[in-house]
């Protein structure tokens, strides 16, 4: 049952990132950007598997050419973001065509590892793939948080925000 749980939190995740990527959406000065890809990277741990013990050494190699891949995807997925900021100041974001362009590369880059590792006869469990899957997410995550912080607040004026009291005559 723990398997079913995991491929339903991994379409699910996979749904609502894409989903969310889909469209323009205000993106929150929020510092918890990190949180989905820890509870991802947590439950992927406490999971047996990760690792094949028939083939140690060739599932340790697969599963780091799985989180690099994660991690080019996550990267490539956050510069290929388009980011701006409205005339209010808040931040949006929305993925572009070169967004899909990186996700489909990154999907065709993992079926061609896992297809590898079957032909090996390494199993690659769902503990795995929740690695790479926060990986990807925790880079892209990252590398948006940097990009949005290298945006400029507009400019508001000299007088915005500043209280000025009229100065009197008799005082001068």
């Amino acid at each position: 049952m723990p398997g079913l749980v995991n491929v339903l939190v991994i379409i699910a995740v996979i749904a609502l990132v894409v989903a969310r990527q889909c469209s323009a959406r205000q993106l929150s000065g929020d510092r918890r950007w990190w949180v989905l890809p820890g509870v991802l990277l947590v439950m992927a741990l406490r999971e047996p598997g990760i690792v094949d013990p028939r083939h140690e050494t060739l599932s340790v190699v697969v599963l780091g050419a799985e989180l690099a891949v994660g991690l080019v995807t996550g990267a490539g997925w956050a510069w290929t973001t388009r980011l701006w900021r409205a005339e209010d100041g808040t931040l949006w974001s929305k993925g572009t065509r070169a967004t899909v362009y990186v996700w489909t590369g990154g999907l065709i880059l993992r079926a061609a590892l896992y297809g590898l590792a079957a032909a090996l006869g390494i199993h690659q469990g769902t503990p795995a793939l929740m690695m790479a899957l926060a990986a990807t997410l925790l880079v892209r995550s990252g590398v948006l948080a940097r990009r949005a912080a290298e945006i400029p607040q507009p400019y508001r004026g000299p007088a915005e925000g500043l209280s000025f009291r009229p100065v009197r005559k008799d005082r001068v």
